[in-house]
């Protein structure tokens, strides 16, 4: 992303010895995306539902138990990337800005078409904080998908 004049990279890229990533990282992230789009199926599937009290006791225990296991997937993921990331990685994460910032839009247009449908107060809040999360940690998520692994 563009740093302006009065702003610079706290690690510049021609100055800093960069450790490798781990060999780990990269199948952590990949899988760290994948159970993302799982649990966003919870919020999604609450929402379309008129009553959630009829969903068996385990679905919310799922939900969280999931949603916990992502955060620290996450944290990992951007552990792994502190001080790594690149031009390249700043490039692909603005450009994926550029595109999912059209979700907004998305999401206003289902609110008027199909709002009554659906439930929002089930399931708001998930994906408010999922898509945080996703935006928060897009940058490292580049960086380790994106890097050379480790010998």
């Amino acid at each position: 992303m563009f740093t302006g004049p009065g702003q610079q990279r706290a690690i510049p890229d021609a100055t800093v010895r960069r450790r490798p990533i781990p060999g780990w990282s990269r199948p952590l992230a990949l899988a760290t995306a994948a159970i993302f789009c799982v649990s966003t199926a919870f919020p999604m599937v609450a929402g379309l539902s008129k009553n959630t009290g009829a969903f068996p006791k385990w679905w919310g225990i799922a939900d969280v138990a999931l949603a916990f296991v992502l955060a620290a997937m996450v944290f990992a993921v951007m552990v792994a990337a502190h001080g790594k990331i690149s031009k390249q990685a700043d490039d692909a994460t603005y450009r994926a800005y550029r595109i999912l910032i059209h979700g907004i839009f998305i999401i206003l247009a289902v609110f008027f078409l199909a709002g009554e449908r659906i439930t929002w107060i089930n399931c708001l809040t998930g994906f408010g904080w999922r898509a945080w999360l996703l935006l928060y940690a897009l940058p490292s998520w580049f960086t380790i998908v994106k890097a050379p692994a480790a010998r």
